[in-house]
C-alpha cells in the first residue's frame, strides 16, 4: 500500500507527513533524502524501546545509519524539565552538530519533549517524528509546538520548532492499548467537532471499525485529522488566530490533567473528550448552539468507550474555583481571563475570550456535582 501524504505549507520549512502500514521498515529509505551523511540520535520511551526500537533500528540500517537511542520513562511525567536536562546532556554527548539529526520516537510526551531539545540544542537542530500512538498521529506531531510541562500547568515551556518529516506508520496502532488508542480518538473527535461536521458524521458511522482495527478507516481518520492541522498551521504557525481553534477543549482539559497530577487517572486524550463536552454544554448554556448538540458529543465518546463527563474520572477533584484557577495558568490565558474554543453547532467552533467566568463556574459546579451524587 503507497503511503497517503500530507504536506504541511510554510515555505522553506514546509515538511509532509506521510501515513500507512509499514513505514518503520522503511525509515531509513524515507529519511536518505534530508540526512544523508549526517548523525541520527533517538529519544523514545521505554515501552516502545522494547516493543518497536529494533525495527526501526534495522529500517535505518537498511540505508546506512546507525543511531543510538535513550529511553525515557513512559507517561507524561517525563514531560518535565528534569528529563529535558537529561535528554539535552545524552544528546550533546553523542556530540551532535547543527547539521545532525533527532529522531522523536514515541507518542505525545517524547515528541513534545524531544522537539524542545532539538529546538534548544546548540540553538536548533533538525528533528524527525515517527509518532506512535494515534494522538501523536493525529495531533501532537504535527504543527511544531514542543515543550514541557510546569508544576503551574500543561506546556508553559516549550517552543515552536517544525520537524522536517512525519512518519505515521499505523502498523504502531496495533500494540497500544484500548484506553490509549481511545485516548487518541479524542482527538480524531475534536477535528470533526470544530471544523468539519460531514468527517464527525463519517466518525459516528465508522468509529466502531475504525477502533476494531479497519486499516482503511484508521488511515481516512488520520488523514483528514491531519489535513485539518496541516491547512490550520499553514494560516497560523504561532497560534495568533485560527490555530487556537485546536484548543477545543483543552481549556477545560489542562486544567483537568493539572489537578489529577498528569497521571493515569487521566491520558490527556480523555481530558480533551471530557473537556469538549464541557465545553459544549457552557457554549449550550450561552445560547451559542443548540441544545441537542452537547448530548450527541457526550453519546458519540460513549458510544467509543470513553470518558465523557467528569463523574468518569476516577478519584476527588478540586472545587470549581479550584478548576478555574487552573484555567487562568493557561497559556491562552490573558490577563486572567480565560480563552475559551466554544461551538456553534457540531463542526463550527470559534475562539470565545469574553465568555462569563461564572457561567463556566456554573458548569462546572453542575458536573462536580453530578460527580458526586454517582
Amino acid at each position: 500500500m503507497t503511503a497517503e501524504r500530507v504536506p504541511v505549507a510554510l515555505g522553506d520549512r514546509a515538511y509532509d507527513i506521510l501515513i500507512g502500514p509499514g513505514l518503520l521498515a522503511e525509515a531509513g529509505a524515507r529519511i536518505a533524502p534530508f540526512a544523508r551523511g549526517r548523525k541520527l540520535a533517538i529519544v523514545t520511551d521505554e515501552t516502545v524501546a522494547a516493543l518497536h526500537l529494533d525495527a526501526l533500528r534495522a529500517g535505518l540500517a537498511a540505508e546506512g545509519f546507525e543511531a543510538p537511542a535513550l529511553a525515557l520513562p513512559p507517561g507524561e511525567a517525563t514531560k518535565s524539565m528534569a528529563r529535558l536536562d537529561e535528554t539535552l546532556r545524552w544528546l550533546l554527548d553523542q556530540r551532535l552538530g547543527r547539521s545532525d539529526f533527532v529522531i522523536a520516537f514515541g507518542g505525545g510526551v517524547i515528541g513534545d519533549l524531544a522537539g524542545f531539545a532539538a529546538a534548544v540544542l546548540k540553538r536548533g537542530v533538525d528533528f524527525i517524528q515517527i509518532p506512535t500512538t494515534l494522538l501523536a498521529q493525529v495531533d501532537s506531531s504535527v504543527g511544531g509546538k514542543t515543550g514541557v510541562n510546569a508544576p503551574q500547568g500543561k506546556n508553559l515551556i516549550g517552543a515552536f520548532h517544525q520537524p522536517r518529516l512525519v512518519l505515521a506508520d499505523i502498523d504502531l496502532l496495533d500494540t497500544l492499548s484500548p484506553r490509549e488508542f481511545l485516548s487518541g480518538y479524542g482527538e480524531v473527535a475534536k477535528y470533526g467537532l470544530l471544523g468539519d461536521a460531514a468527517f464527525f458524521a463519517w466518525l459516528e458511522a465508522q468509529g466502531p471499525a475504525l477502533k476494531a482495527g479497519d486499516a482503511a478507516a484508521r488511515i481516512r481518520a488520520i488523514r483528514r485529522s491531519c489535513e485539518m492541522k496541516a491547512e490550520i498551521v499553514a494560516r497560523d504557525e504561532r497560534e495568533t488566530g485560527d490555530r487556537a481553534l485546536l484548543n477545543l477543549g483543552h481549556t477545560f482539559g489542562h486544567a483537568l490533567e493539572t489537578a489529577t497530577g498528569y497521571s493515569d487517572r487521566l491520558l490527556h486524550g480523555e481530558a480533551v473528550a471530557v473537556g469538549m463536552g464541557l465545553a459544549f454544554e457552557l457554549s449550550q448554556r450561552l445560547g451559542m448552539c443548540p441544545q441537542e448538540a452537547p448530548s450527541r458529543v457526550r453519546a458519540h465518546l460513549r458510544a467509543m468507550g470513553m470518558k465523557a463527563t467528569l463523574g468518569d474520572i476516577p478519584g476527588p477533584l478540586p472545587d470549581a474555583d479550584a478548576l478555574m484557577a487552573l484555567m487562568a495558568q493557561d497559556k491562552k490565558a490573558e490577563a486572567g481571563r480565560i480563552a475559551f474554543v466554544l461551538a456553534e453547532d457540531v463542526g463550527r467552533a470559534r475562539v470565545v475570550k469574553d465568555a462569563p467566568p461564572d457561567a463556566a463556574r456554573a458548569v462546572l459546579a453542575d458536573a462536580l456535582a453530578e460527580k458526586a451524587a454517582l
